[in-house]
């Protein structure tokens, strides 16, 4: 079941040496974010495996939205984040991850979190210790007005990294993760079915999230907690 992603993590572990030269290679998107040539191969990486191994799956990737509206229309899709957390990896940060998730016919099917540098991985159907937290995980996107505005009686931490928020919120290392400001499909969806997977509760725009497939050309508010 878990074949695509434990494939991808392997193409991961194996061009790991190679992405990491390249995280000096930084340039600017027109949104302001940063881009590598290290997104670039990890990209690469997965779709020549996609067109060896998958050649009816269609990409959702966040560095190829030219192709992104009509792949949706596909019955098979992987959705990508190639490198999430670009500013940390870009900053010589470890705390950045490689989003991975697998829809057939609407069906959420797996899911991959990755942390390379940090050697962590969480898979569809992996076991793992869980913690207790007061934690609270914040996306980075919030102003200092949103920081304002959050409830008393955590402690919060903002890692610029939805990967790393999401993998320890579902692993209880946090209490909670959440981005009211909104993120795309990439960014999320293989941590809400994780979410999903391991009992915790999912709310996104405001509804219970029951892993439906999201669009690739909005954007997303939610909120993922321990029970």
């Amino acid at each position: 079941m878990n074949s695509i992603c434990l494939d991808i993590k392997n193409i991961i572990q194996e061009n790991l040496s190679e992405i990491l030269l390249l995280r000096n290679t930084k340039v600017k998107k027109e949104d302001d974010s940063y881009v590598s040539k290290g997104d670039l191969l990890c990209e690469t990486l997965i779709k020549n495996y996609m067109k060896d191994n998958l050649p009816d799956f269609g990409l959702i990737s966040e560095e190829s939205p030219e192709s992104n509206l009509e792949n949706f229309k596909k019955p098979n899709i992987v959705i990508l984040d190639p490198i999430d957390g670009t500013e940390n990896f870009v900053s010589g940060l470890k705390e950045w991850g490689v989003a991975v998730c697998v829809y057939i016919d609407g069906i959420h099917q797996q899911s991959m979190l990755a942390l390379p540098e940090l050697d962590s991985y969480m898979i569809t159907g992996d076991k793992f210790e869980k913690f207790e937290s007061r934690i609270a995980g914040i996306s980075s996107s919030l102003t200092k007005e949103d920081i304002l505005k959050l409830e008393p009686g955590f402690e919060y931490r903002i890692i610029g990294c939805a990967v790393y928020n999401m993998y320890n919120v579902i692993k209880g290392s946090f209490f909670s993760f959440e981005n009211p400001k909104g993120a795309k499909v990439w960014d999320i969806i293989p941590g809400l079915n994780l979410a999903l997977e391991n009992n915790l509760n999912v709310n996104v725009n405001g509804k219970e999230y029951h892993g439906e497939l999201l669009e690739p050309n909005k954007k997303y508010r939610f909120r993922i907690t321990n029970k």
